[in-house]
């Protein structure tokens, strides 16, 4: 246990006994110590991030079991939206109700979401300057190798049987080939899934570990009726998030409000087709700002992902840098920075009504064999999704040309192969080395490439 002091939790006895302290549950202030350190320090993606909640509520403290964390997490992947920011929400909300919901949650996104707005706005102001362009290229030729990397995760996790190979097939065909929107693959698979539960495993993220008894289950064993008391309030707290949410999203469209309105109805909308992640709906992100609003270019995208996987939180924050520059070319900084906050509210709001409404129904959902084997069928799926990004972002990192070829009802992105960057290949391989090989890591892989690309684009001048 942490050195902080923790607070005796009083638990209900039988008829006539005196009631008698079950376990010591860490203080809120104890809490809010360590979500803010996970907001900190949660680089890396979900991966990354599961396992820095996992190491302080698990193994550092013992405040959760194993099995109860991998319960939560598997709750939590079956939600739209960022599963660690979600996880984070949901042992907040179990260890000290709403208030520790909102606590863990809020800590998650804020740090991040505080350097993020710094950079849209270095990006934006300077972005034109030699050596922060220069910078720019490297981290961009980066992001490509990083997301190659979560497509070989995504799918060592998820293609587990020759039904789920299929489906990503089928899914990168859908989107590449066909242009079928992301949200109709995504309720497709799900459908799939649920209709076929025989066909689809579940990857898992580990098995539960015996130890010694973390103080959030001898006090619920001590005091089974604890999650009913929390449920009402969460329920509470679920709908007035969802209030909070779509009234603003209301109000800005029905005052005709221009690119807020834009903003709010777009990323509401993205807000419940995150399933799988920020990877899986980059794409739809891409095809939409990118050639449906014209808010950002293909190369601007790529930044902002770049951004992105270089702060800490979650990496749909991606998000953010988007509506900044939304707002920025509709009006200035300071349009940028109010279509960024709008953008987070937007993002983020519903994340939090979906777990204080879903929380209080978690172990039912948890057994249902059809509810998991939809989300088996979704991560497949996401696969595909995954490579369609890929495909899409290195032919606009490799190729300064890229034309779109249509064949009956077929339309496919080729490149024009005499406009191959070599400069931005060997900066991608540069990056696969340092990813894959030397086992870098991701900070100082994209630390490399960016050096390594500002020395090069300086020196050819």
């Amino acid at each position: 246990m942490s050195g902080a002091a923790t607070k005796p939790v009083e638990t209900s006895s039988p008829a006539g006994a005196a009631p008698e302290t079950a376990a010591a549950m860490p203080t809120f202030g104890e809490a809010l110590r360590v979500w803010l350190k996970v907001g900190l320090l949660s680089f890396g993606g979900p991966a990354g991030q599961i396992a820095l909640l996992h190491r302080e509520v698990v193994d550092d403290r013992r405040w959760v079991s194993d099995a109860r964390f991998l319960h939560a997490l598997n709750f939590c992947t079956l939600l739209p939206g960022p599963e660690a920011q979600q996880l984070a929400t949901y042992l907040g909300w179990l260890l000290h109700g709403v208030r520790g919901g909102v606590a863990a949650g809020v800590l998650f996104v804020l740090p991040g979401m505080v350097v993020m707005l710094g950079l849209s706005i270095l990006y934006a102001t300077l972005g034109e300057v030699p050596v922060v362009s220069a910078l720019f290229f490297g981290l961009k030729c980066a992001v490509l190798v990083l997301v190659v990397e979560a497509l070989l995760r995504v799918a060592r996790r998820a293609l587990k049987t020759n039904a789920a190979w299929a489906l990503a097939a089928a899914a990168f065909v859908a989107l590449y080939a066909f242009g079928v929107p992301f949200p109709v693959v995504v309720l497709a698979a799900a459908l799939i899934g649920y209709f076929a539960p025989g066909a689809f495993k579940g990857g898992s993220h580990g098995e539960a570990k015996d130890g010694p008894p973390a103080v959030l289950d001898a006090v619920l064993a001590a005091d089974p009726g604890r999650p009913a008391r929390l449920a009402a309030k969460a329920w509470r707290a679920g709908w007035i998030g969802v209030a909070l949410w779509l009234l603003p999203v209301v109000l800005l469209m029905a005052s005709g409000a221009g690119i807020f309105a834009d903003v709010a109805w777009f990323f509401s909308k993205m807000a419940v087709v995150t399933v799988g992640g920020a990877y899986a709906v980059l794409a739809y992100v891409a095809q939409e700002a990118v050639q449906g609003y014209g808010w950002l270019s293909p190369d601007q995208m790529l930044v902002g992902l770049g951004l992105a996987e270089t702060t800490p939180g979650p990496l749909i924050l991606v998000l953010q840098f988007v509506g900044f520059l939304a707002g920025y070319g509709q009006g200035g900084l300071a349009w940028g920075v109010l279509a960024a906050v709008l953008t987070v509210w937007v993002t983020f709001a519903p994340c939090f009504a979906f777990i204080f409404l879903g929380a209080p129904y978690v172990e039912r959902l948890h057994s249902n064999r059809e509810l998991t084997s939809a989300l088996a069928a979704v991560t497949a799926a996401v696969v595909g999704v995954i490579a369609n990004l890929a495909l899409w972002f290195g032919l606009r990192v490799l190729f300064a040309d890229v034309h779109r070829v249509e064949v009956g009802p077929v339309t496919l992105d080729m490149p024009v192969l005499g406009s191959l960057d070599p400069l931005a290949l060997a900066l991608a391989a540069l990056a696969a080395m340092c990813l894959f090989r030397l086992k870098l890591g991701l900070l100082p892989t994209l630390g490399t490439t960016a050096a390594v690309g500002l020395v090069a684009k300086l020196a050819l001048g």
